[in-house]
């Protein structure tokens, strides 16, 4: 049986979260239900990031102890569960959970043999928690991702040789070991390795850290680097500083491992956890599936950037379908997408409210109508029912393509098209004619009526089963109304998805 590891990143804790990462939580999310109906063995990881200076310098600014305050950050993130429909089958905190530390111990000891200890002065920008060099720097001499000037930083740290393994990279990512998807993002990849690969520092002082974090393994004036903990984290969650059954089956056994990452993490993800990995003697991940930024008026939506977009809020104004639906059915596999309420909000009422809601709605009224709620026993499909046959067993196959593609948008569009060939063979087809017809003595319109009902019913069962990865609450709305009660009756038809506009 294919066994299937997914992960999404673990976010900052400095702030609540934002719609950004959630289309990070709906996309692992959407793949994870999807490989759990074809029958794959399925572990979708998340969490958050306790151990950064950020979280420090953030509760500081708030006046509360860090442990608090990450705590009930952390708690925000955890509940996204429920706003967004999220199937995850666990939740790590790298401040609190157990098996945390003894993991990341552990990989620091296995990777001994290329650490060392130097003297570092650098750039080093608090946002990304990373050190920069002054060709990254926009021409402000300001950190392009976060628009702020870098600290300038000079201390003692723990650094890892990661020159040692831009051969070894550059293979497994040609070679189709490590895969990146999409191709610009590989291609930016191996860019980079290309260009020369330093050495990059793995620790911080205890001073500089505020003494929050993993102690560096017998050195106790450093603490653990966030990243190196943070990344560590893919391993840590599978009981791996115990020797846990859990990191054999889903690390070493795994067919797929597979990070769910944005672009912003690209490099640490890409180049600098896969190196360590090699370095540990330890397997890669097999893929590496990376989303562009979600934008508010041209900015990035961030904790930091002053366009936070609560993904919570959302919800519980227009709903878990219609957040998920615009950010499966507008955001590009390649390119930011820009949000707005007024976006979310077409968007839902034309693909739920006025497409699937209203499909269902108009064959089961007529189901009502003409066969007193029975569904019609087999017939041959019309003619006229040829695309919408073709479209019905079409659709898992695109969707199957456009998810293994990481294409959200080209997938959940098939579902769209089963749609929207349904309502066209509710026109080609006009059940009212040949209800009419069938009143007026024409036994042929009766059965024509019942092969067409049968079809629209079949549709409608067909775009539930389809939505369910993607929209799984209107998905089980769009089944329940469509499926017999055991005397054979449909319920009775109800309006599925109010239009939002109004709301």
């Amino acid at each position: 049986m294919t066994r299937v590891y997914l992960t999404t990143t673990i976010p900052y804790v400095n702030a609540a979260p934002h719609l950004g990462f959630a289309l990070e939580a709906v996309q692992a999310d959407v793949l994870a239900r999807h490989h759990r109906a074809l029958g794959h063995q399925v572990r979708l990881l998340t969490g958050t990031d306790d151990n950064s200076l950020k979280n420090v310098l953030a509760a500081e600014q708030a006046g509360l102890p860090v442990q608090d305050f990450v705590d009930a950050n952390a708690a925000a993130f955890a509940a996204l569960r429920g706003p967004l429909a999220l199937s995850y089958d666990d939740f790590i905190r790298t401040s609190r959970d157990p098996r945390h530390r003894p993991g990341v111990e552990r990989f620091w000891h296995a990777c001994a043999d290329d650490l060392y200890t130097d003297t570092y002065e650098g750039l080093y920008c608090v946002g990304c928690e990373h050190y920069l060099t002054p060709d990254e720097l926009d021409a402000s001499a300001h950190c392009p991702e976060h628009r702020t000037a870098p600290q300038r930083i000079a201390e003692q740290n723990w650094f890892f040789r990661l020159s040692r393994y831009a051969q070894p990279l550059r293979e497994a990512i040609v070679g189709g070991r490590l895969r990146i998807a999409p191709e610009s993002r590989r291609n930016e990849v191996l860019a980079f390795i290309d260009a020369g690969l330093r050495d990059f520092s793995i620790s911080r002082s205890q001073q500089r850290a505020r003494g929050w974090g993993i102690t560096v393994p017998g050195d106790p004036d450093q603490v653990v680097y966030v990243w190196w903990d943070a990344l560590g984290n893919y391993l840590t969650a599978l009981d791996y500083g115990t020797g846990g059954e859990a990191y054999r089956t889903w690390w070493e056994e795994s067919d797929r491992r597979v990070h769910v990452i944005g672009k912003g993490v690209l490099r640490f993800h890409a180049v600098y956890w896969p190196a360590m990995l090699l370095s540990a003697g330890l397997p890669l991940p097999t893929d590496i599936l990376v989303h562009d930024y979600l934008t508010a008026g041209g900015q990035k939506i961030s904790k930091s950037s002053g366009t936070p977009v609560d993904p919570v809020a959302l919800a519980r104004c227009y709903g878990t379908d219609a957040v998920r639906c615009w950010l499966l059915r507008e955001v590009p596999r390649v390119g930011d997408a820009d949000f707005t309420v007024e976006r979310l909000v077409e968007r839902a009422d034309a693909d739920l409210a006025g497409g699937a809601g209203n499909l269902v709605n108009r064959v089961v009224t007529m189901a009502h109508r003409y066969r007193a709620g029975r569904v019609p026993g087999d017939a041959a499909p019309l003619p006229e029912a040829k695309e919408l046959v073709e479209a019905i067993a079409e659709a898992p196959w695109i969707i199957r393509a456009g998810l293994a593609d990481f294409d959200f948008r080209r997938a959940a569009a098939a579902v769209w098209t089963v749609v929207d060939e349904a309502n066209g063979f509710v026109e080609r087809s006009r059940p009212w004619e040949l209800a009419k017809a069938e009143r007026s003595g024409d036994p042929d319109a009766g059965v024509r009526l019942d092969a067409a009902l049968a079809s629209l019913l079949a549709a409608c069962r067909a775009v539930g089963d389809l939505l369910t990865p993607f929209l799984p609450g209107a998905a089980a709305l769009i089944t329940t109304q469509c499926t017999p009660d055991p005397d054979g009756a449909l319920p009775p038809p109800t309006p599925l998805f109010p239009r939002l506009a109004t709301a």
